[in-house]
C-alpha cells in the first residue's frame, strides 16, 4: 500500500509538472536580420547591373582585385591583365568585373589582342590602374544575371 502511494505521488507531481510547463508563457526569441549578401541594380545607361557585395559575402567568395598593369610586349607598352579576370559569354563575349568602388562590381566589355600564359594583352579595357576582380568573378556573373535562381 505504502508503494501504491509513492507511484500515485509521482504521476500526480509529474501531470502537474507537465501542466505548469504547458501553462508557462513562450519563450521570445529575437528575429534575426537578414541582410542579403548581394544587391543588383542596373547601371543607367547602361545594360550592365551594378553588383555590390558585404563583406561576408566577399570573404566566403574569397574576392580578390589586381590591377591593371602595362607590361612591354612585343616592343610595345600594352595593358595587361591576369587571365584569371576573364570571363567568356556564349557567344564569345570576353568581360571582366571592373570594381567601382569597394566591393562593388560592374562588368565591362573588353576586347583581347592576345594571351600570354597568365597574361591578358588588351586590345581594349579599362586604364592602368582599374582594380579588375580575378577571384570569384564566375560568382559574379552568377549573382549579376540571376544564374541559379
Amino acid at each position: 500500500m505504502h508503494r501504491n502511494k509513492r507511484l500515485i505521488c509521482a504521476i500526480v507531481l509529474v501531470l502537474v509538472g507537465i501542466q505548469i510547463v504547458a501553462c508557462a508563457p513562450a519563450q521570445t526569441t529575437t528575429a534575426v536580420e537578414h541582410e542579403e549578401p548581394a544587391r543588383v541594380e542596373k547601371v543607367d545607361g547602361s545594360e550592365f547591373n551594378r553588383v555590390a557585395l558585404t563583406e561576408r559575402a566577399a570573404e566566403r567568395l574569397d574576392i580578390q582585385t589586381a590591377e591593371v598593369s602595362e607590361e612591354v610586349v612585343n616592343g610595345a607598352t600594352r595593358r595587361v591583365i591576369p587571365y584569371s579576370a576573364i570571363i567568356y559569354g556564349l557567344n564569345g563575349e570576353t568581360w571582366i568585373y571592373v570594381s567601382s568602388a569597394p566591393l562593388t562590381f560592374v562588368r565591362e566589355v573588353i576586347s583581347i589582342d592576345r594571351i600570354n600564359g597568365d597574361l591578358v594583352v588588351l586590345d581594349d579595357g579599362p586604364p592602368v590602374g582599374t582594380l579588375v576582380a580575378t577571384v570569384g568573378v564566375a560568382e559574379l556573373y552568377g549573382i549579376d544575371t540571376g544564374v541559379g535562381k
